[in-house]
């Protein structure tokens, strides 16, 4: 969610601060800042704007400097204002007119803020913001006593939940203490310039370096890393409290900012949707076989020890997990389970050893998903599988095994191309676990990866549906309600074409089983409220018709997406766009295409920010 950015150089860093902001925008945020050690001094500017402005003001300000922090902020305490922004200063108690002696930014959340807040008010400390992050400030500048790096380890284990941060010290030139637990810090090795001490970089995510460092380093949970000219050191508590210095591996990391050149899109958001076909053939590519052995080393006794599956995912990813519960069930055999991550390990369930915990994450850095998986884990299911986007991520390096989507950066808040390579990631390990299972044959292998192949062609002739879809979209633009109906394994589509609609339109928008209307959602239905309806040619076909007659009967406008041979034709009130190819078990990758492309052109036909939606931010790092 929120973005961080640290430097140390001879140099003035605050270019390089500004443009690893820009390169998190797509993350969302509501406000944003720079501090630096500039003269002696610490020296901020604060936007609730976007960059850009911030760079204006900064350049107003006329910060230059070689030390300092930056930061994006997605407001959790405090509403988005100036005030409330990052980073944070403390010049110490009953010294709210002095000088600031300590700078701070900060990712996650403080769940004793409270505490801390009311302790360190006794002692004086005045507080200028609601968040947690000036908590944290204050209790470094309690705790400093002309080493800063003591100082914020000092301060750590006072900290309850979750937090990335990076900080600096009027004090102390040339110099940036970060710290990780719960939220994702990178450290960036950088050259020396013109001779002098190499510089260090810090950051929430490695994309915010790209340009200035490849070399990566990607700090292990409760480290502390100090960056200086020339030098840094990490640093991490064992069990009886005391610090030890660490190594951690230095990784290439070619980042892009993903921010490529819209070419002839108008969006982001337009331009994922038609890069899905490349996104898949990516995906696939290299897949000769359908053996457990795509997902790792070791992949083929754990897949022969389990006996379940259990998917922990939130959003858009559960959707996709939800699709996946059909096609392990129904193809692989196996009994599976579908999880909201947020809400698993905040309830008592019976673990079971022999389960594999499949995770899916687009950026892998997902804070309920990931603090999911460590309950699962501490309930003894030691077999765990991510399908994550980010090879790097911690997601990655938590699982014993991972399949790696190859969607590339997503820049829009709404999940397009991460979704259906998600569902093709879902549907090999679908095929993996059925083939060691004895029920994948030889020919059956064959034809389903000829259809796998096959998916990239048929995902083009659906994209070629988009001047239809933007017809529909001119209707739903002036709708501020709609339904969307799906049956089985399109059940969970329907539901992710809902949250596309509601998050890039702000329609309001509801999913239902379609067998479901008659239980209560049939009183919504009048002539002004739209029924999406996802109508493949499959075995709920027939069942499927008569639910949508419940709805022309009342008066409902369908809008129905239908494979070819369906026989529902277009007539008064009933509106239908023809898939080009019924796809069997893979129809969700194609039948999701055009629900995401209504969403994008109505949310443009009303006038809304498609790629940063209010409210919304792209990697949730916190819970």
């Amino acid at each position: 969610m929120c973005g961080i950015v640290g430097a140390v150089s001879t140099r003035n860093i605050v270019p390089i601060l500004l443009e690893g902001l820009k390169r998190l925008e797509y993350r969302g945020y509501d406000s944003c800042g720079v501090a630096v050690h500039q003269g002696g001094e610490v020296r901020r500017s604060r936007s609730t704007s976007r960059v850009a402005e911030l760079e204006a003001g900064t350049a107003g300000a006329g910060l230059s400097a070689g030390t300092g922090i930056a930061h994006t902020r997605w407001a959790t305490h405090g509403a988005p204002a100036v005030h409330n922004a990052h980073p944070h200063v403390s010049a110490g108690p009953g010294a709210a007119a002095q000088a600031a002696r300590i700078a701070l930014v900060h990712n996650g959340i403080i769940e004793n803020h409270d505490e801390l807040r009311a302790e360190l008010q006794g002692r004086g400390y005045a507080f200028a913001s609601q968040t947690d992050t000036e908590v944290i400030a204050h209790l470094v500048h309690s705790l400093y006593d002309g080493d800063l790096l003591e100082a914020v380890q000092r301060a750590l284990p006072r900290l309850r939940g979750a937090y990335a941060i990076a900080v600096f010290c009027r004090d102390e030139p040339h110099r940036v203490v970060g710290a990780r637990q719960g939220s994702p810090l990178v450290l960036g090795l950088g050259r020396a310039e013109a001779g002098g001490p190499a510089e260090n970089f810090l950051a929430s995510d490695a994309m915010a370096l790209a340009g200035v460092t490849d070399q990566i380093v990607y700090l292990d949970e409760g480290d502390v890393v100090d960056l200086q000219q020339g030098r840094c050191w990490i640093s991490a508590a064992d069990g009886a409290g005391r610090w030890r210095s660490v190594e951690r591996p230095v990784r290439t990391v070619r980042a892009h900012s993903g921010a490529a050149e819209l070419g002839p899109y108008r969006h982001y958001m337009q331009k994922e949707i038609f890069e899905q076909p490349r996104a898949l053939a990516d995906t696939l590519e290299g897949v000769e076989g359908l053996g457990p052995e795509l997902f790792g080393d070791g992949a083929r006794a754990v897949f022969e020890a389990v006996d379940r599956v259990l998917i922990l995912a939130c959003g858009t990813s559960y959707y996709a997990g939800s699709v996946a519960r059909y096609w392990l069930e129904a193809i692989a055999g196996i009994p599976t389970t579908v999880e909201i991550a947020s809400e698993y390990r905040y309830r008592d369930s019976v673990p079971d050893p022999r389960t594999l915990v499949v995770t899916i994450t687009q950026s892998g850095e997902t804070a309920d998903t990931l603090a999911a998986l460590k309950h699962a884990r501490s309930l003894g299911m030691a077999h765990t599988l991510t399908i994550c986007n980010v090879a790097t991520s911690a997601m990655v390096r938590e699982c014993a095994l991972a399949y790696i989507t190859r969607a590339g950066v997503e820049i829009g808040v709404a999940s397009t191309k991460a979704f259906t390579t998600q569902l093709a990631g879902l549907y090999l390990l679908t095929l993996a676990l059925a083939r060691v299972r004895g029920r994948l044959s030889p020919a059956q292998e064959a034809a389903e990866l000829k259809a796998l192949r096959h998916l990239p062609v048929a995902l083009q002739a659906v994209l070629a549906l988009e001047p239809q879809v933007i017809a529909w979209s001119e209707d739903f633009a002036r709708k501020e309600n709609a339904l969307f109906l799906g049956r089985g394994l399109h059940y969970p589509i329907a539901l992710e074409g809902a949250l596309k609609l509601k998050e890039i339109s702000y329609i309001h928008a509801e999913a239902y089983p379609a067998g479901e209307l008659k239980h209560g959602p049939l009183a919504l239905v009048t002539e002004q409220m739209p029924v999406v309806t996802v109508a493949p040619n499959d075995a709920l076909l027939e069942k499927l018709k008569s639910n949508l007659q419940e709805v022309r009967a009342r008066g409902g406008q369908l809008y129905v997406f239908a494979d070819g041979d369906t026989r529902i034709a277009s007539e008064a009130g009933t509106h239908v766009i023809r898939m080009p190819e019924h796809y069997g078990a893979l129809s969700p990758l194609l039948h999701v295409v055009p629900l995401q492309l209504l969403a994008y052109h109505t949310a443009c036909a009303r006038g809304t920010d498609v790629d940063k939606p209010r409210n919304l931010a792209k990697s949730v790092t916190v819970e």
